[in-house]
């Protein structure tokens, strides 16, 4: 039988545990400086795993990681084949490579990363649409979409998936992107549950991402 400290102890354990399991964000032209200030405002006890689609040249360094993990509390690192989520790791998508997330979801296979060379979508690889939708199938309600500056609609049609399937979505305001144009065609299609400046990007996901009794 169980004992009421045991059922206790497990309801803490609930409780202490984050409903939101993965945090994606998409990102083109002015996306390192937008990267680095949203970055840089995580705390270092951040409980939710990040991926990152950010986009640049087929021919790009392992310099990005590199640079962002100089910004960020968090450990910053390229995602590679079949490498299971961790909490505490911000994953790059590397150079050239479209990143998605597989199992989950009701699957007996927890959700790890998978690289493809599939061809360019909406011009590019890799792509924000391919990481946002692959992420809501893989973890529905409990994956937060976030959007920032670039210079195309990429990322649109992967947060309206977010969306749909009960994640949150979330937008850079197109006011303090260096580039509106990818912000604001997310928010024509009035799919986004907020709208926030770069510099409050940040808080709001440690607010609603840490356990309530943390």
């Amino acid at each position: 039988m169980r004992s009421s400290t045991d059922e206790l102890s497990r309801g803490k354990e609930t409780a202490n545990r984050p409903y939101f399991e993965l945090v994606v964000i998409g990102a083109s032209l002015g996306g390192l400086n937008a990267l680095a200030i949203l970055l840089r405002g995580l705390p270092e006890n951040f409980p939710v795993p990040v991926a990152i689609a950010q986009h640049r040249r087929s021919n790009s360094e392992d310099g990005l990681s590199k640079l962002l993990h100089h910004y960020s509390n968090l450990h910053v690192k390229e995602a590679e084949d079949k490498e299971e989520i961790l909490p505490g790791t911000v994953y790059l998508a590397p150079a050239d490579y479209h990143l998605l997330v597989e199992g989950g979801d009701g699957s007996i296979v927890r959700p790890y990363f998978a690289l493809s060379t599939e061809a360019n979508v909406t011009y590019t690889r890799p792509s924000i649409d391919v990481l946002f939708e692959s992420a809501a199938d893989a973890y529905a309600e409990k994956v937060i979409g976030v959007l920032l500056t670039g210079a195309n609609h990429d990322g649109t049609r992967g947060l309206a998936k977010i969306k749909a399937r009960g994640g949150k979505a979330v937008v850079q305001d197109p006011a303090t992107a260096e580039c509106p144009i990818m912000p604001a065609a997310a928010i024509a299609a009035m799919i986004v549950d907020k709208i926030l400046p770069l510099k409050d990007i940040s808080s709001f996901l440690a607010k609603i991402c840490f356990p309530m009794l943390l």
